[in-house]
């Protein structure tokens, strides 16, 4: 439920989707691996999406059911908790 509530406040803060796209970019660039760069990607497109929503430019009406995001979230979800496996895994650059 932590979770939801985490992704919820994204919706009303929509430049908070750039914390997990920055700490998946930093970690890209120290492990070099292919799921933490579309993890970084994915976020990114994730916030210029929810900042569309949030300045009304991709949704000039009531935008308060939000189907699109049982769509988002799980993929989200799945593509960072990959990234973070690649994380863990990942050899220790010297």
């Amino acid at each position: 439920m932590d979770i939801i509530v985490f992704l919820g406040v994204m919706i009303q803060w929509p430049w908070r989707a750039l914390v997990p796209a920055c700490a998946f970019a930093l970690a890209w660039v120290r492990c070099r691996r292919a799921s933490i760069l579309v993890a970084a990607i994915a976020w990114l497109a994730y916030f210029a999406y929810e900042l569309g929503i949030w300045l009304r430019v991709l949704c000039t009406g009531e935008c308060n059911i939000r189907v699109d995001l049982l769509v988002f979230y799980p993929v989200l979800l799945a593509l960072s908790a990959w990234a973070v496996v690649a994380i863990l895994r990942a050899p220790e650059r010297r």
